[in-house]
């Protein structure tokens, strides 16, 4: 156990047990006895595990990063196990295959799912799986404060004014992150209650919401999502996971206002203004720009679900704002606009020094002081590279395994960019429950790598070609 800080992940191992209690819990009150005891599984197992890592003794030196690493890789595939055990153990005679494919789309907050018709799983199980997302969601971003050692100066400062936090410094940023986490979780809740979504969906919603999940507690969101109030807030609330979850926290409580901690969400929002402008003014087909809007926020806040409607028109486009993600400190995924912002100027005043060398182009982001240098920016692009890489294996795996062409790459860049299938990119129908057992194990792994590719893959890399 040298090579793991099993006490991280003990933290995650009693939530686990704790939301199994909810769920026993949940069960009994509302006399859901078809999985109850599928819930004790998960509630014992979880706890023992978690007591037995946090008794554990660990060397008092300070970890290195490839220890960190590998621990956040132990989590990613020793807590999904453990979240499985409902599935498996349940009624509906699901395999320990498909068990863990379901519990790992949850806890990476991607959302595929095996089952063909939410309408027959009970409402227990219905919010395990909202559960999972909402774990998942605090887990990623407790490994970014993790590793916060790892990440660029220029990303930490959106952050953080340290360099290196050290044992109590990240202590008191996690406990700061699960209060935020929690209230946020349940503000959204209560706002859609207060735009009458039922209780059940508004619960299961805010959890899916704030950890930029994909699961739903209903086969499509029009059944959930039923008039243009509901479409407008739902729409919005999406961009909770678009933004740091710090911005609001920042605005409100911090006193010394410094642009280096807002920089990067003005950027967000100069982004996010110039698409919906965009959007409304080239794409607004038959009046339907409510819905085009709904997708639009989906897509950038890579969550994914849409109400149902054709939008093959608009796909690829969709596919384009998955990719790009959100904040470096949120719960999407993507590959970061800043990074992408960063690496366009930096390309362009690349150009224009040639065409121009008398003149002097600074590599200076808008609205902050932070000037972004060579070394970052080859990672940038080793993170990109990264990416197609990863894109044309997988959609040659997909292609190979009898899916056709259009369809495995529309799921790969999903699949990466940790976002579930709907109608917004034309593969809402996809069945994952009958794809062949390698094909699952495919797309479970690559599940793993597009949740944790910027804190693992981009490491390796860098060690190996950057100096610290």
């Amino acid at each position: 156990m040298s090579l793991f800080r099993v006490k991280y992940l003990s933290f995650f191992l009693v939530l686990v047990s704790v939301f199994s209690f909810f769920n026993i819990i949940y069960s009994y009150y509302f006399n859901l006895y078809l999985n109850l005891n599928t819930y004790y599984f998960s509630l014992f197992s979880s706890l023992i595990i978690g007591l037995i890592f946090y008794k554990i003794k660990e060397a008092d030196r300070k970890p290195s990063v490839f220890e960190k690493i590998l621990t956040v890789f132990l989590g990613y595939l020793l807590i999904p196990i453990i979240l499985s055990l409902p599935f498996y153990f349940s009624i509906y005679n699901l395999t320990f295959l498909n068990s863990i494919f379901e519990s790992v789309s949850g806890f990476t907050s991607t959302g595929f799912t095996i089952f063909d018709n939410i309408k027959h799983i009970d409402q227990g199980l219905i919010l395990w799986r909202s559960s999972i997302q909402w774990i998942g969601g605090l887990y990623f971003l407790f490994s970014i404060i993790f590793l916060i050692d790892i990440y660029d100066d220029s990303l930490k400062r959106s952050l953080t004014n340290f360099l290196s936090f050290n044992s109590s410094e990240v202590l008191k940023q996690t406990i700061k992150i699960f209060i935020l986490y929690s209230c946020i979780t349940l503000s959204i809740f209560f706002i859609l209650n207060i735009f009458d979504v039922r209780s059940f969906h508004s619960l299961n919603l805010s959890m899916t919401i704030i950890s930029s999940g994909g699961f739903l507690s209903s086969n499509n969101l029009s059944s959930i999502i039923t008039n243009e109030a509901q479409i407008i807030i739902f729409s919005l609330l999406m961009l909770v996971s678009f933004f740091s979850i710090f911005f609001i926290y920042n605005l409100i409580f911090f006193k010394n206002k410094n642009l280096n901690f807002f920089y990067e969400d003005i950027h967000l929002l100069l982004y996010f203004l110039f698409t919906v402008t965009i959007f409304f003014i080239f794409f607004s087909f038959d009046n339907d720009f409510i819905y085009s809007f709904l997708s639009l926020v989906s897509s950038i806040s890579n969550i994914g679900v849409s109400l149902e409607f054709d939008q093959s028109k608009l796909s690829f486009i969709y596919l384009i704002l998955v990719i790009i993600g959100g904040s470096f400190f949120s719960t999407s995924s993507g590959l970061r606009f800043l990074k992408i912002y960063s690496l366009t100027k930096y390309s362009l005043n690349q150009i224009l020094s040639f065409s121009k060398p008398k003149n002097v182009f600074m590599n200076k982001l808008l609205f902050s002081k932070i000037n972004f240098d060579f070394k970052e920016i080859n990672k940038y692009f080793l993170t990109i590279l990264i990416f197609i890489i990863s894109l044309f294996i997988l959609t040659s795996l997909l292609s190979l395994s009898g899916i056709i062409f259009e369809s495995s790459f529309k799921l790969a860049v999903l699949t990466l960019m940790n976002t579930v299938n709907s109608s917004a990119y034309g593969i809402s129908e996809f069945s994952f429950g009958t794809l062949h057992f390698l094909t699952k194990y495919i797309l479970i792994f690559f599940m793993i790598i597009g949740r944790v590719e910027l804190i693992s893959l981009l490491l390796i890399a860098k060690k190996f070609l950057f100096k610290y």
